[in-house]
């Protein structure tokens, strides 16, 4: 999806007249490799890009070319960037899903990705390949607005805010032992990380060698304030696993923009951020100013074992650490609440694009359920557990490589609807599944509706937060809702006024989720569950959409499975 036509008018009349002047190219050449760090005083080994780390962030202008020079550094293994909310209009492979738009950048390899940040907002970037987003290897994108576009609100200066959750195994450890017979969870995080710091308590670390509290790289980030000033917060979810929820002790914030779109201004004293969310949330500098203050946020969706993440938003004049307690948020499994915040986001009036004026074309129902393969658990769609192939699925798809001949794309077409009369209310009745890759193909210019389905886990009484993330679009979040989605009804309640354009949205526990979307931008899209490990496990699907439109996939973005000997020297 576009963004509202209004701003869309004013960007075609800007590029028509002076997109010489203002479009440029923004470029970057960014070396990865391991390195040692401690972002929360225990060492581990984490993914650094030019030695850095967490990653640098990206800032450019609607319109511009951003270009990423990747060089692989990394002796062991692989590595893709995903550009997280890009659009990549005309440039699918550009996208960054390992196995999906290109083959992974082999160590000792190099890659440059080349793309248009279409639109203005509030976005990151992270691997996409394995779990690496799990060792610290994400980082901000900020695209803004045109020179001759104003915003619809001002503030006086912006902090970046993004969101982490921390192992100190290492995600190699965590990735095998998802794999594992028995069975080896990831478990819950040991640290919440704000811009890449945090603090554990070294006194439960066992010897206490590598949990060290006065290293610098643990000191907790500050956030400068002046009173009476107004800030733009950018605030962003790379979390692994968790659910959020971000308070700012003694100050209320205003939503403004969520996911790259400018939504009805909604105060509120905390936020829920899901992983693979971003918003951007303003706030006046008015509380006492001779005293500095929590940001902090907690763990919802899950019965939460960590301290809270913090960092010290300060007012000029002022140091240190505030000697207040910890911001507490509501329950962690208050979902009533979090349903009722995640219906407060509306297209603002002056920005909504309308829907298309027709129904769906297509309606595809996802019921996600906890399975196992072989005595391994995993999470499935329909009953197929999504598995990648050894060959990309758009260079696949494109020139009709199947499952048979080198690991290409499955020419089995996954169900549209789960089986009527499920009970989402108890564990599987048959929990054994199949592996699949998962495609659905779609045809151009039509309407889908995504029903999202969520249901009871293995274990009785339990059903999990799913963050559902969008490759390639931006989505109408048309309701939220209770139980098994009732098409003759529930069709009737949903929001087909000013509903907000997204890139992710949350699945609640035993609930269902409406998405819409139009098919206008050719290419092969994930989507999939944002929560690292449930991805890995099997939770996605891969929209296939107007295949035969593209030109021929670049090559260099090949070289494994059945296209090893397409690459160009």
């Amino acid at each position: 999806m576009r963004k509202p036509q209004l701003l869309v008018a004013a960007l075609v009349l800007l590029a028509a007249t002076s997109s010489l002047v203002y479009a440029k190219v923004v470029e970057y050449e960014w070396v990865v490799d391991y390195a040692w760090a401690a972002p929360d005083c225990v060492e581990k080994q984490v993914i650094s890009i030019n030695g850095e780390f967490p990653g640098p962030n990206i800032r450019s202008v609607a319109g511009d070319t951003v270009r990423v020079h990747v060089i692989n550094r990394m002796p062991t293994e692989a590595v893709v960037i995903h550009w997280h909310g890009m659009l990549q209009t005309g440039t699918p492979w550009e996208d960054g899903a390992a196995y999906v738009s290109q083959c992974p950048i082999d160590p000792e390899d190099e890659y440059t990705y080349d793309f248009v940040t279409e639109n203005a907002g509030t976005y990151f970037w992270h691997g996409h390949y394995g779990m690496q987003r799990a060792a610290g290897f994400y980082g901000q994108l900020i695209v803004d607005p045109p020179e001759n576009f104003t915003e619809p609100f001002k503030y006086d200066g912006e902090h970046s805010i993004v969101l982490n959750d921390w192992w100190h195994a290492s995600m190699i450890d965590q990735q095998l032992g998802l794999f594992s017979v028995p069975f080896r969870w990831v478990g819950e995080p040991q640290s919440l990380l704000i811009e890449g710091r945090g603090r554990y308590n070294c006194s439960l670390m066992a010897g206490g060698s590598a949990c060290n509290a006065t290293r610098e790289s643990c000191k907790l980030h500050v956030m400068p304030v002046e009173a009476g000033k107004t800030y733009r917060l950018r605030i962003a979810s790379v979390a692994s696993l968790g659910s959020f929820n971000f308070i700012l002790e003694g100050h209320n914030f205003t939503v403004v923009e969520a996911d790259g779109h400018y939504v009805e201004p909604v105060t509120m004293s905390d936020i829920d951020v899901y992983s693979g969310e971003s918003y951007s949330v303003l706030f006046t500098a008015n509380a006492d100013c001779s005293r500095n203050y929590w940001a902090g946020f907690n763990v919802r969706g899950r019965d939460p074992k960590t301290l809270t993440g913090l960092a010290v938003l300060q007012y000029v004049n002022t140091s240190g650490e505030p000697s207040t307690p910890a911001p507490v948020s509501p329950r962690w499994n208050d979902y009533a609440y979090s349903v009722a915040k995640a219906r407060q986001y509306l297209a603002r009036k002056e920005f909504i694009v309308p829907l298309p004026q027709r129904g769906p074309d297509r309606q595809i129902f996802l019921l996600n359920t906890q399975n196992r393969v072989n005595g391994r658990l995993k999470w499935a769609l329909n009953n197929v557990s999504f598995v990648p192939t050894a060959t990309p699925a758009l260079a696949a798809l494109k020139y009709n490589i199947t499952v048979e001949a080198h690991g290409g794309h499955s020419s089995a077409t996954p169900p549209d609807y789960f089986q009527e009369g499920y009970d989402i209310m108890k564990p599987p009745p048959y929990p054994e599944t199949v592996q699949g890759s998962g495609v659905y193909e779609l045809k151009g210019d039509q309407v889908v509706d995504i029903i999202l389905q969520n249901a009871c886990s293995l274990t009785a009484n339990v059903s999990e937060v799913h963050p559902w993330h969008l490759h390639g679009h931006d989505f109408w979040i048309l309701g939220y809702g209770d139980g098994v989605f009732n098409a003759s009804k529930d069709y009737a309640s949903l929001n087909y006024y000013n509903p907000p354009l997204r890139n992710t949205a949350p699945l609640f526990p035993f609930g269902w989720t409406v998405l819409r979307f139009v098919t206008d931008n050719p290419g092969v899209w994930p989507f999939h569950c944002h929560i690292e490990s449930h991805f890995h496990m099997g939770m996605g699907v891969i929209f296939a959409e107007s295949v035969d439109k593209l030109p021929d996939v670049p090559t260099d973005t090949m070289g494994c499975g059945a296209t090893k000997f397409y690459r160009s020297p």
